[in-house]
């Protein structure tokens, strides 16, 4: 029996486990990547555990989500990452060199590699061929230093791709598809892969598109092969020594196969509030639009941008709409000034934004109140946007563009055949704006720069025999960390400092969370299906930590953060039984009496609702590994505890 590209990648890189499915394995990461929003953190976890130099082949640290610099925060966590990365072996994207992803693909992924990055569209290299995945800080920290990336042994789903798109449709559309057939949480504990003679009409941008939003379904990652379109972008790169042919066997076997016809795709659109809420263009209608947002790390290549520039070139934005566009890189900044494409979204009217996520992370142009923006993101979750009443969907950089010009949703396919399409053969390759770390022999006498905000992380203690606490907070399904904690200009800024941060936990939610919690000193969380989606932001973990939440109890949990639960020595405790969590109110007191023997000995987890006289059974899947964690208070004590292992 033949082997999957997923398995193959998998079996060079196990270092710990067996590859059998539902098993927790360890891999050893090739690469690391952190951005600035969640930088400041894993290097100050790096740094608690004494390692001086990074045992990756290749770690960058990225600036890309904070570059709003309306106060000292930000510019600090900045200075403070670059003298970090110099000391410990670490390459520096500097503020204005791109997205994190963006930039990635471009100049350092590699086929066949592994990466893990601190950011859960990571999953971006699958596009050339890597495996790659979204992880917390503390993951990511701990991979720096040498040690394996724990990950369950994946199932495998074939996403069969055959014919070609028409014109005006594009990959956008076909990751839109995915989602509206699996849904945000129809790829938890599953890895992608994608096969089938469509592949082949699919560049490497577009095919990175697919993959960075295979984040939305809940996937551990997301993976095209390596082929003769791999080789030519990256001989584009000047990295043509990189390439290496890739592909699953032609006996291969999947748990899971999904066909898609590209010919029968048209236009589509992910409507507020969820990635997977997709309908047709045609289906939603003509409806007016307030906003327009071209970019972030899923639609900011060079070829999203020649072909927004197309439909622009010539024409005027709508009166009624602010249109918006951030390149992906500098590398696509500088190529789109040299050929005058940049000159034509300019003499349209739009608005460029520098190169960075930037709107994504609702970092700027927040749209009016309940107004409609269409951007070209992989997020609409609400409140996202900085508008808390924003309708936010989710199109191509084609819709996008047309819609900016007739000032309503607008289908591309109006614009008639596609203009003959080129790709530059070579780019500009300059990386001036990427620091390279100091030797090891300078590296010691580099200072690390630490400003007033930076303050140390909080580190849990072992787990207890028994717990008691209240309920202060009960949520329903899809909790994405955005919910747990937001992003935003506002909020942004504080990454570095929990105790500042951690009095917007749950804000969206409901803002007396914070002040409700401390007040209770320590406290239970219960939460609805695939909890913890979307971002892999480990502060969504070390606020609650911070306020004292000792366990959340839910229906089911999204991979990432689950993980980032346990690496916090945070609980995290699945009903048995899903409709128990109706029996369950906000303010109930609860006890896990014994639970710790209980975790020891690998049983149910008994919750007794002392308010109702109830007892509820639940669950906690932990591999030994997980178990030590839980028991120790989290990774950094399991850790210390192992002698550093």
């Amino acid at each position: 029996m033949g082997l999957t590209l997923t398995e193959k990648i998998i079996k060079d890189h196990i270092v710990d486990g067996e590859m059998i499915k539902g098993t927790e394995i360890g891999l050893r990461i090739d690469q690391t990547l952190t951005q600035d929003a969640t930088g400041t953190m894993a290097y100050l976890q790096f740094e608690a555990m004494g390692v001086d130099r990074v045992k990756t082949e290749r770690s960058v640290a990225y600036i890309d989500h904070n570059t709003l610099q309306s106060g000292f925060e930000n510019a600090d966590d900045h200075r403070f990452i670059g003298s970090v990365a110099k000391k410990h072996g670490i390459w520096f994207s500097r503020p204005g060199n791109g997205i994190c992803h963006q930039v990635h693909l471009e100049r350092f992924g590699k086929p066949g590699k592994t990466l893990i990055g601190s950011d859960s569209h990571t999953p971006t290299g699958g596009g050339i061929g890597m495996f790659a995945c979204g992880a917390g800080g503390l993951d990511v920290a701990v991979a720096m230093g040498g040690g394996a990336y724990y990950i369950t042994m994946p199932e495998v789903v074939n996403i069969k791709l055959t014919g070609k798109l028409n014109d005006w449709v594009s990959a956008k559309d076909v990751i839109l598809k995915v989602l509206q057939i699996l849904s945000v949480k129809g790829g938890v504990g599953k890895v992608m892969e994608y096969t089938g003679d469509g592949v082949l009409s699919l560049s490497v941008p577009e095919r990175a598109t697919i993959t960075n939003m295979g984040a939305e379904l809940g996937a551990t990652t997301s993976i095209f092969p390596s082929d003769e379109t791999t080789r030519a972008f990256l001989k584009a790169q000047g990295r043509e020594e990189d390439y290496i042919p890739l592909s699953a066997d032609p006996d291969a076997v999947y748990d899971k196969v999904v066909e898609i016809d590209l010919s029968t795709l048209e236009p589509l659109a992910a409507c507020p509030h969820s990635p997977d809420n997709v309908k047709t263009i045609g289906e939603i209608g003509n409806i007016k639009i307030d906003q327009v947002c071209i970019g972030s790390c899923t639609n900011s290549s060079m070829q999203d941008l020649l072909k927004v520039a197309h439909i622009l070139k010539g024409k005027t934005v709508h009166p009624d709409v602010s249109l918006a566009i951030a390149p992906g890189s500098k590398q696509v900044y500088n190529m789109m000034a040299q050929c005058g494409a940049l000159s034509d979204l300019i003499d349209a009217g739009a608005r460029i934004l520098e190169c960075a996520c930037g709107p994504c992370i609702g970092m700027g142009q927040s749209p009016n109140s309940h107004g409609i923006s269409l951007r070209t993101f992989n997020r609409n979750f609400e409140g996202r946007s900085g508008t808390k009443d924003g309708q936010i969907y989710l199109v191509s950089p084609e819709t996008a563009a047309i819609s900016a010009i007739t000032g309503v949703l607008t289908d591309p396919r109006t614009l008639g055949a596609m203009p003959p399409y080129v790709m530059p053969e070579k780019f500009i390759i300059n990386d001036n704006m990427v620091t390279p770390p100091a030797s090891p022999e300078e590296a010691p006498s580099v200072e690390v720069l630490r400003g007033p905000n930076i303050k140390p992380f909080p580190i849990n203690t072992p787990l207890p025999d028994s717990i008691e606490a209240g309920v202060t907070l009960k949520v329903g399904d899809n909790i994405t960390t955005d919910h747990i904690m937001p992003a935003g200009s506002k909020i942004l800024p504080l990454r570095s400092n929990i105790p500042a941060i951690s009095e917007y936990c749950f804000a969206v939610c409901d803002e007396t969370f914070p002040k409700r919690a401390k007040e209770a000193g320590k406290s239970i969380i219960v939460g609805g299906s695939n909890y913890g989606q979307g971002s892999s932001r480990e502060h969504a973990a070390l606020a609650p930590l911070y306020l004292g939440v000792k366990a959340i109890i839910c229906k089911s949990f999204a991979r990432i953060h689950k993980q980032n639960l346990i690496n916090n020595g945070i609980l995290p405790l699945t009903f048995v039984n899903e409709a128990d969590y109706d029996k369950i109110d906000q303010g109930d007191e609860l006890a896990l009496p014994d639970v710790r023997k209980a975790i020891e000995n690998g049983s149910k987890i008994i919750v007794r609702d002392i308010t109702k006289g109830i007892e509820i059974e639940t669950t906690l899947e932990l591999s030994e590994r997980g178990k030590g964690m839980i028991l120790e208070g989290g990774l950094l004590n399991y850790t210390k505890k192992n002698g550093g292992k």
